[in-house]
C-alpha cells in the first residue's frame, strides 16, 4: 500500500500561488531555502530591549523560534526547533514562542511562555511605517546562488507586558518602540552540506543595518560591502508617517570601532535628500548578541534539526567578555542617536546598529576571518 502526502493546505485556497505547485512546495528546492520574521523592541531610556525571530525551512522540514531579553546587564534567551507543518495556516508557533498576524503589514502579536527559562511575555507590535522593501539580495559562489532574498523593515511601537525571572515589565508605546523585517528566499541555514567543488576564496560577509526612532518618524539604513570596500548592496531612507517613504540621494557612514572587537563603539551616518543633509549620531547603549536569536549559534543555528521538539535557553553577562568568538561577532548595538539637519533642527531618537563582518574588509583594517580592530593596522 502506497502512502500518499497531501500538499493541498489551508492556504491553496486563496488566490495567491505564485507557481503551478500548492503553497507548500517552494518554487526553489534548494535546502537554504527560508521565510522568516524578526521583531525588536526597547524603552527609549534603553534599561530594556528585547527581540524574537521565527524561522520556517520548507525544504529541512524544520522551524524554529526564539526569544531573547537583556536587562540589567544580562542576555536571557529561549530557544525553540520542531518538525514544520506543511500547513502554513499553522506555522505561527514553535513550542513556547508565538506570531500571530492580527492585521497584515500593521499588527503583530507575540506570545512567550516558558517560566523555566525565565521568560514570558504577551507583547503587541503596531507599525507606525510603511513597509520599506528594501532592494534585492543577491550573491553568487561561482554559479552557485548563495543568497537571493527579498526584505521588508518597518518601524514600530510595543504595548503589553514582558516577564523576567517574575518580575513583570508593562510595556507601553509611550516608551517602548523598535522594529521589524520579513524576508523570505535563499540563504545559508541548516547543517551544512558539501555542494560538488568548493570556493577558492575565503569566506567575506560585511552588513550593517540602522533602523531608527525618532519622533514622528524614521530612518533605515543597510549596506553590503566586498572586502575591498565596494558596495554591493545599500539602502537609506527616511520613513515618515505611516503614508510617505523618502529615499536618499546618496548615504555614507563612518565605523568607529571598538579597538580589539568588531563592535561599534560610535557610529555615524550621512544622509543626502536633495538639498538638505542629515548626520547622524549613535551613541551605543548595549551590544544585543544576536546569538540570543539563535544567528552563528552553535547549537540552535537556523533550521537545525533537533527533532520533532526541541527547547533549551541560556544566559549570559552583556557585554561580553570574548566579543571575539565567532559567534559573538553579529550584534545589534542599541544606541542614543542625535540627528542634526543641515537646515539647524536637530532630533534625538533611539535605534540600533547591526553589525556583522566576517572575513577581511580593507577600509577597516580586517584582514583575517576574524581579528579585532587594531588603530594601528587601520
Amino acid at each position: 500500500m502506497t502512502t500518499v502526502t497531501v500538499m493541498i493546505t489551508s492556504f491553496d485556497d486563496y488566490p495567491i500561488h505564485q507557481t503551478s505547485e500548492p503553497i507548500a512546495h517552494p518554487e526553489s528546492g534548494d535546502p537554504g531555502h527560508y521565510d522568516r520574521y524578526f521583531f525588536n523592541g526597547y524603552s527609549k531610556d534603553g534599561s530594556l530591549f528585547f527581540a524574537v525571530a521565527m524561522g520556517l525551512y520548507p525544504n529541512r522540514h524544520v522551524m524554529d523560534a526564539s526569544f531573547s531579553v537583556v536587562v540589567n546587564g544580562e542576555q536571557i534567551s529561549a530557544h525553540a526547533s520542531a518538525k514544520a507543518p506543511h500547513d502554513r495556516l499553522q506555522c505561527n508557533q514553535v513550542g513556547p514562542i508565538g506570531i500571530e498576524i492580527i492585521t497584515p503589514m500593521k499588527e503583530h502579536r507575540i506570545s512567550v511562555d516558558t517560566p523555566e527559562h525565565g521568560l514570558r511575555a504577551e507583547l503587541t507590535f503596531t507599525a507606525t511605517s510603511l513597509p520599506y522593501e528594501e532592494p534585492p539580495f543577491m550573491v553568487r559562489a561561482g554559479n552557485r546562488v548563495t543568497m537571493r532574498y527579498t526584505r521588508l523593515t518597518q518601524l514600530g511601537k510595543w504595548n503589553g507586558w514582558l516577564e523576567v525571572d517574575g518580575v513583570r515589565h508593562e510595556v507601553n508605546e509611550s516608551i517602548f518602540v523598535g522594529s521589524r523585517d520579513r524576508s523570505w528566499g535563499i540563504r545559508g541555514v541548516g547543517e551544512r552540506v558539501q555542494l560538488g567543488a568548493p570556493v577558492t576564496h575565503m569566506p567575506q560577509f560585511f552588513w550593517l543595518w540602522a533602523p531608527v526612532c525618532f519622533d514622528g518618524f524614521g530612518t533605515l539604513f543597510d549596506v553590503n560591502e566586498y572586502a575591498d570596500g565596494e558596495r554591493w548592496h545599500e539602502s537609506g531612507v527616511m520613513l515618515v508617517g505611516d503614508d510617505t517613504i523618502q529615499h536618499s540621494h546618496n548615504v555614507a557612514y563612518d565605523y568607529h570601532w571598538e579597538p580589539a572587537t568588531r563592535r561599534a563603539e560610535s557610529f555615524e551616518l550621512r544622509y543626502t535628500f536633495g538639498k538638505s543633509t542629515a548626520h547622524l549620531l549613535f551613541e551605543p547603549i548595549t551590544h544585543f548578541q544576536m546569538l540570543g536569536l539563535g544567528y552563528l549559534h552553535p547549537e540552535w543555528g537556523h533550521g537545525f534539526w533537533k527533532g520533532d521538539l526541541a527547547i533549551g535557553g541560556e544566559r549570559f553577562p552583556v557585554p561580553v567578555a570574548d566579543p571575539m568568538q565567532m559567534h559573538h561577532l553579529h550584534t545589534q548595538t542599541l544606541s542614543n542617536v542625535t540627528m542634526t539637519m543641515s537646515t539647524g533642527e536637530i532630533h534625538r531618537g533611539i535605534g540600533i546598529l547591526e553589525t556583522l563582518v566576517l572575513g577581511a574588509h580593507v577600509p577597516s583594517g580586517f584582514t583575517g576571518m576574524s581579528d579585532g580592530f587594531s588603530a594601528i593596522s587601520s
